[in-house]
């Protein structure tokens, strides 16, 4: 019903006009799909719906939606000329230069690693790593796009960052006042607990969300929970340190482990562990998580259903 009303409005030769088309169908190594094609008609008839029922008058994107913008500017005048509406009753469009990365990809949704105002898809401590991991050559430039700080607080992350890149005060700085802006202090400063327990190894005070968020890059594996419960070959319960870590990407053998756990590089949960500890259920966080960490960076996870 609602491309049968939009027919009304647009034809297919009217459509084809339009530059956003035409460019795509001239480019032979392009092209247009006739999803894309129909785009436009959707999109339109949502700023109608929008315009209609809640008063919407204004649609906002990137550059690379003007040509899906137009036809539901045009949309809502045709519509409001059929039923006699007031001349002052006007829709808008506003475009902005696509943001892109350092790397040439657009920032948006549908690009890898997308992130999200919601916490529910983007946690607090998820929003502050993403600006914290900026590129260098992306800092400066989204500090002048995203933040509202002063402009000599703005100059002076920039010279920070070119006397010293390593440093990453830019970066830190363009972090906090997001995750501020977006989530408050409390939010802020829980990210930052966050990152400081990741860096010292004391991760069993995070919750739940927070350590699947701070440990989502380690590698990871799925074991059976009854081999905690049951007694191993020893007689002991639970399954011993030097036999789990060849399960896992820190060590290739059992004779490796057992080296790493007498010189004490291994850590269980944050806990420093050597070659008679076992993992038990009771040394679970949250009822299913260990967390295996090798000297200072290397971490696996494991899962224990």
């Amino acid at each position: 019903e609602a491309l049968r009303d939009i027919g009304k409005h647009f034809s297919i030769n009217e459509m084809i006009r339009r530059d956003s088309v035409r460019d795509r169908l001239e480019n032979r190594e392009q092209g247009i799909s006739y999803t894309e094609f129909s785009y436009m008609l959707l999109q339109a008839y949502d700023f109608l719906y929008l315009f209609r029922e809640r008063g919407v008058t204004a649609q906002v994107s990137g550059s690379d939606q003007w040509g899906n913008i137009v036809p539901g500017v045009d949309l809502i005048r045709k519509h409001l000329q059929r039923d006699g509406a007031a001349s002052d009753s006007l829709a808008f469009g506003l475009t902005a230069p696509l943001v892109t990365k350092a790397d040439g990809t657009k920032f948006g949704k549908t690009e890898t690693g997308a992130v999200w105002l919601s916490p529910e898809r983007t946690s607090p401590y998820a929003f502050y790593q993403f600006w914290l991991n900026a590129a260098d050559a992306d800092v400066a430039k989204w500090i002048r796009f995203f933040t509202i700080l002063p402009h000599d607080e703005i100059a002076a992350l920039e010279a920070a960052h070119a006397a010293d890149p390593g440093k990453r005060e830019a970066h830190r700085g363009l972090a906090r006042h997001m995750t501020r802006l977006l989530h408050g202090e409390s939010a802020l400063a829980e990210a930052e607990r966050a990152a400081q327990a990741l860096f010292s190894g004391d991760i069993a005070s995070l919750d739940a969300r927070t350590l699947a968020d701070v440990l989502s890059g380690a590698p990871s594996s799925d074991h059976q929970r009854d081999e905690l419960t049951r007694d191993g070959p020893d007689g002991k319960p639970g399954l011993a340190i030097v036999d789990l870590l060849p399960m896992t990407t820190l060590c290739k053998s059992k004779r490796e482990a057992r080296e790493h756990l007498q010189a004490g590089a291994v850590s269980l949960n944050g806990v420093a562990v050597g070659p008679e500890d076992r993992l038990t259920p009771e040394r679970l966080l949250h009822g299913s998580i260990a967390a295996l960490r090798r000297g200072k960076k290397n971490w696996h996870v494991t899962r224990w259903q």
